[in-house]
Order: C-alpha cells, then sequence, then structure tokens
C-alpha cells in the first residue's frame, strides 16, 4: 500500500528555517515525481515544490523560489524540503503527494497518493 508519511513541521519565528521531510512505504521513491502542496486555513491549497525523475528537475511556486529548496535522497527513499527565510504566509498545513509518474504536475488533483500533512507556523 502506497503510503507517504511528512515530517518536520513546527513553530518558528519569521526568517527561521524548518526542513520537511516525506517519506515514502511500499514503493520505490526515487522513480517518480514528488510534488509539496500546502493549505492555509480558509485558502485553497497551492502547489509549493515538485522534483521530477526524468531529469531531475526541480519546480517551485513563485511566492517560495530562492527560500525553499526541494531534493530526494533514494537511499532513504524520502524527499525533503528545506525552507528557509520564512514568512508569516507560509504558515499551512503542508502536504506531499504522488502521481506515480515521472514527471511533475502543478495540479494537486492530478495527484493519487497524499500523506497526512505537517503543520508550518511561522509567527513571533
Amino acid at each position: 500500500q502506497v503510503q507517504l508519511v511528512e515530517s518536520g513541521g513546527g513553530l518558528v519565528q519569521p526568517g527561521g528555517s524548518l526542513r520537511l521531510s516525506c517519506a515514502a512505504s511500499a514503493f520505490t521513491l526515487g522513480y517518480y515525481a514528488i510534488g509539496w502542496f500546502r493549505q492555509a486555513p480558509g485558502k485553497e491549497r497551492e502547489g509549493v515544490s515538485c522534483i521530477s525523475t526524468s531529469d531531475g528537475s526541480t519546480y517551485y511556486a513563485d511566492s517560495v523560489k530562492g527560500r525553499f529548496t526541494i531534493s530526494r535522497d533514494n537511499a532513504k527513499n524520502t524527499v525533503y524540503l528545506q525552507m528557509n527565510s520564512l514568512k508569516p504566509e507560509d504558515t499551512a498545513v503542508y502536504y506531499c503527494a504522488t502521481h506515480l509518474r515521472y514527471y511533475c504536475s502543478a495540479f494537486g488533483y492530478e495527484y493519487d497518493y497524499w500523506g497526512q500533512g505537517t503543520q508550518v507556523t511561522v509567527s513571533s
């Protein structure tokens, strides 16, 4: 059974950093694109970042470019999202997801498997 488990969320002050992890089970994460999405209270879910497997390309929402970095460790079957220079508007529940394809998609409805989410709160 395909399973994704996020971890690493928490409370951080503006300007701080967090690293989120997305651990996979029952499939080899390195074969497929993995996306990170987030949803803030009262807002629609939005795509944050994605890493493909065709050529290792990475994609970022404009709102996080230059601050967030996505990476994967195939040996650990885990994808990471390093988040630096965090802002209060980054506060949300963050989810990782896969549609078991090699390419990235910005559309959440194309993803079939989701983790349970991890809360990120940026506040002083």
